[in-house]
C-alpha cells in the first residue's frame, strides 16, 4: 500500500482502546481508570456488482464503485471524499475502493458481491468447500479431498474455518426470511430454494437488509473480540494433595 492510499491515524475511539485498562500505584490506589471497549462499527460496505473475481479485476471495476452518502451523516455536511483502494491477496490484482470521513474519523470500504467478507477469497470459493462437506460422509472425508498437501488435523481445521460460520449465516437467513425458504439451512436447499448454484453471492441480493448484522463470509459484521471479559480462571488449583494429619 501506497502512502497516498494508508488511512489517516486517527483518535477518537481506535486511540481509546489502546488505552492501558489502569495500574495500581505504589501506595495501592488506582490510576489510569478503565477505559470501556469500543462499540464495532460496520466500515465494510456492500459494492452491488455482478461481476466474477476474475472479471472485476480485469475490469479495474473499483473504479466504478462509489458511495452516494456517508453512512454516518446521511444528509452531507461532513466532507465524505473517496480515499484510495487497498489490495486483497485473493484474487491476485484485486483492489478494494474506499472512501472517508473526516468528520467520524472513519473509512468504509465497497467490498464487491463477489468477495468474501473478512475472509480470503472470494464467496464461491467458501460456497465449495462447504458443498463438499454435504456430499462427503464427513468432515474429515472432505477435509482430505480438499486439502491433501497438509495434515488430516490442520485440513479439519482449514475447512471448519469455512463452514461453521457459513452455516451460521444460513440458519439465520432461513429464519430471516420464512417465505423464500423452508426451513432448511442446509446448502443444498438454499441453492435449491434460490435456483442458482452461486447461493452465498444470490444472498447477498435477498438479504440485503441484513447484511450489516449477519455473519461473515456472508454477511458484513465482522467478529469482535470482547476486552472486558476477564480469562476463565480454575477455582481450584490442581497441585499435589496436602498430606493427611498424623493421628
Amino acid at each position: 500500500m501506497d502512502a497516498a492510499e494508508r488511512p489517516p491515524v486517527t483518535g477518537g475511539c481506535h486511540a481509546a482502546c489502546d488505552a492501558d485498562d489502569g495500574f495500581v500505584g505504589d501506595e495501592g490506589k488506582m490510576g489510569t481508570p478503565r477505559v470501556p471497549p469500543c462499540v464495532p462499527r460496520p466500515v465494510q460496505l456492500r459494492h452491488i456488482c455482478s461481476l466474477s473475481g476474475e472479471a472485476y479485476v480485469a475490469r479495474r471495476a473499483w473504479r466504478d464503485a462509489s458511495l452516494a452518502a456517508c453512512p454516518r451523516h446521511p444528509r452531507g455536511g461532513c466532507g465524505l471524499v473517496r480515499h484510495g483502494t487497498y489490495p486483497r491477496r485473493t484474487p491476485t490484482g484485486m483492489r478494494i475502493a474506499r472512501y472517508y470521513c473526516p468528520t467520524a474519523h472513519e473509512t468504509f470500504s465497497l467490498l464487491p458481491d463477489c468477495l468474501a467478507s473478512h475472509f480470503p477469497g472470494e464467496l464461491a470459493a467458501v460456497e465449495a468447500v462447504v458443498a463438499t462437506v454435504e456430499a462427503a460422509r464427513s468432515v474429515e472425508a472432505a477435509a482430505d479431498v480438499l486439502r491433501p498437501d497438509i495434515t488430516l488435523p490442520s485440513a479439519v481445521r482449514w475447512v471448519r474455518r469455512r463452514l461453521t460460520p457459513v452455516r451460521r449465516a444460513l440458519l439465520a437467513v432461513v429464519t430471516l426470511l420464512p417465505d423464500l425458504f423452508t426451513g432448511d439451512a442446509r446448502l443444498t436447499a438454499v441453492r435449491l430454494a434460490l435456483v442458482t448454484p452461486s447461493a452465498l453471492v444470490a444472498l447477498r441480493t435477498h438479504a440485503a437488509p441484513h447484511l450489516a448484522t449477519l455473519p461473515t463470509p456472508l454477511g458484513l459484521h465482522p467478529r469482535t473480540a470482547r476486552r472486558d471479559t476477564p480469562s476463565p480462571v480454575d477455582p481450584h488449583g490442581m497441585g499435589a494433595d496436602r498430606a493427611s494429619p498424623s493421628r
